[in-house]
């Protein structure tokens, strides 16, 4: 029978092949088309995943520790996947396709929601906007306290189908932003800081000179370090909300905290952003069957179910002794 720890160590491949084969996407995409990577911008990037993963072996084969093991294992799989995402978003903004703005304002409209209305707000608000502003920007931070987490509660089957889940919501937000581009709030309505006085939004516009750039073919530069975020529908920044705070649910501890700062995050977003609504709303969706998806893949993998009643999951037999490969 095969054992509990060949069953996680294929359930790591799955997710270090899935950055394998879109870091072969955008190195083919470069050679066959007039895009340049910056390949500065992967050292920081590539060197931290690699030292990572070493740590992962480390301590799977030589001094067994499963918790320790698979925290430092999934931040080196967000951290090369950022890193072959973002290049992969660039090339998916370069198809000239008809931009959708506005179709997604007259959406918000029939919905009855103002995007005007809540920016207005925001700025008759500013003494409130810096905790928007920060909660907006804390996406990686609590990425990492995730991991963190969950690894070292030994969440460890809840850590992969998060870090899976996290892999496919990006992945079909990009695909979807490719075949609906848009250039978000701030290029639709033509925004100026004098139209904002008292505020400073996390994004304010400052994407769209590479986001037009790759569309009209000016800017062809793939990069991983410094990459812009461009997508704007549906909004990855909604959906890693939503499977951030499914993630910290099981953890007592952090379980309101991450909901509180999640909801906030939501709350931010159209503004701090640059989102229509229907982007928010969007992005959910891609979530929830995102973590359908990954819990789905999980168990044909082979790992055991995600308990519910706040106990650690079940720890590999021998102490997860397999190296990933």
């Amino acid at each position: 029978m095969e054992s509990d720890a060949a069953r996680w160590s294929r359930l790591d491949r799955v997710l270090w092949t899935i950055i394998a084969a879109i870091a072969a996407i955008v190195m083919v995409s470069a050679a066959v088309s007039d895009f340049h990577p910056v390949w500065r911008s992967f050292l920081v990037p590539g060197v931290t995943a690699a030292v990572l993963a070493g740590g992962q072996w480390f301590y799977r084969r030589w001094r067994p520790d499963p918790r320790l093991a698979a925290a430092l294992g999934a931040t080196a799989q967000i951290v090369a996947f950022a890193a072959v995402g973002a290049p992969l978003s660039y090339l998916g903004a370069s198809l000239p396709l008809p931009l959708h703005d506005a179709w997604l304002a007259g959406i918000d409209r029939s919905m009855g929601l103002d995007w005007n209305a809540l920016f207005a707000w925001m700025n008759a608000h500013a003494a409130l906007h810096p905790l928007f502003q920060a909660v907006y920007i804390s996406l990686m931070p609590q990425t990492l306290v995730v991991i963190l987490a969950l690894g070292l509660a030994g969440r460890l089957n809840t850590l992969r189908i998060f870090v899976l889940a996290f892999f496919l919501a990006t992945l079909v937000t990009i695909a979807i932003a490719a075949i609906l581009p848009a250039q978000g709030v701030w290029g639709f309505l033509g925004l100026h800081p004098a139209d904002y006085p008292d505020i400073m939004p996390a994004v304010h516009g400052t994407y769209l000179p590479t986001y037009l750039g790759l569309r009209d073919g000016s800017f062809r530069l793939l990069m991983a370090s410094g990459a812009e975020g461009i997508i704007t529908f549906p909004s990855l920044h909604a959906a890693l909300a939503l499977i951030l705070a499914a993630a910290f649910w099981p953890l007592p501890v952090l379980r309101w905290i991450g909901l509180a700062l999640n909801v906030l995050m939501l709350i931010s977003i159209p503004v701090d952003g640059g989102h229509y609504f229907i982007d928010i709303f969007a992005g959910l969706a891609i979530a929830a069957l995102s973590l359908v998806a990954a819990r789905w893949i999980a168990a044909r993998a082979g790992t055991h179910a995600v308990s519910t009643n706040g106990a650690p999951d079940p720890i590999p037999a021998r102490q997860m002794a397999a190296p990933t490969g």
